[in-house]
């Protein structure tokens, strides 16, 4: 999906993450990265997937006057969403242990919303898909957080991982939704912007 699919827009990921990069690379589309990054404050009373819809769309705000004609702004957000709290990223090592213990031996939803800005138009979508951990060891949980230093990651793990490896037991939906990005969704969209 380059830029014959494209045709005559240009893709912008205002994104740092590695994995949404590399997955826009797997589809095939073209793109530049340009990296504006916000304070991720949301207000209090949003739950799941409204949390995910308000930050991916709170990101694109620093880009929107700047953006051409023909260029397509892609913005997302992942939330990890458990017992009606949101699990945001870990600050430290307390807080990666406090959060994995949490998920381990339960189901939990990875919520991953997408906003497409051009100048005329604004789509933002999203999708969920239920995880489940084994119970974890704390020394499965100390190897991880040791070896891998998952602060970047909502919910602290990536499932693509050790972790996920050994702890995931079922997963209900999409998994590169839970890597961080729904392809799908990504390029379904993708084609119905430029159609």
């Amino acid at each position: 999906m380059g830029n014959k699919i494209l045709k005559n827009y240009h893709l912008i990921l205002a994104s740092g993450s590695p994995r949404r990069q590399q997955f826009l690379r797997e589809l095939n589309v073209d793109f530049e990265i340009r990296l504006n990054p916000i304070d991720e404050v949301y207000p209090s009373h949003l739950e799941g997937s409204d949390i995910s819809d308000y930050l991916a769309k709170a990101k694109a705000m620093p880009f929107s006057k700047d953006l051409k004609r023909n260029e397509i702004l892609m913005t997302s957000d992942t939330v990890v969403w458990h017992h009606q709290k949101s699990l945001a990223k870990a600050k430290n090592e307390k807080e990666a242990t406090h959060m994995l213990k949490l998920l381990s031996g339960d189901w939990h939803e990875v919520i991953t919303s997408v906003c497409f800005t051009t100048t005329d138009t604004q789509i933002v979508v999203n999708q969920t898909t239920h995880v489940k951990f084994k119970m974890l060891s704390d020394q499965e949980i100390h190897f991880y957080i040791e070896n891998f230093k998952p602060y970047d990651k909502a919910g602290a793990y990536g499932i693509q991982e050790w972790i996920g490896l050994i702890g995931i037991e079922e997963i209900r939906g999409s998994y590169t939704n839970v890597v961080g990005l729904p392809t799908h969704l990504v390029y379904k969209t993708l084609l119905s912007l430029i159609g």
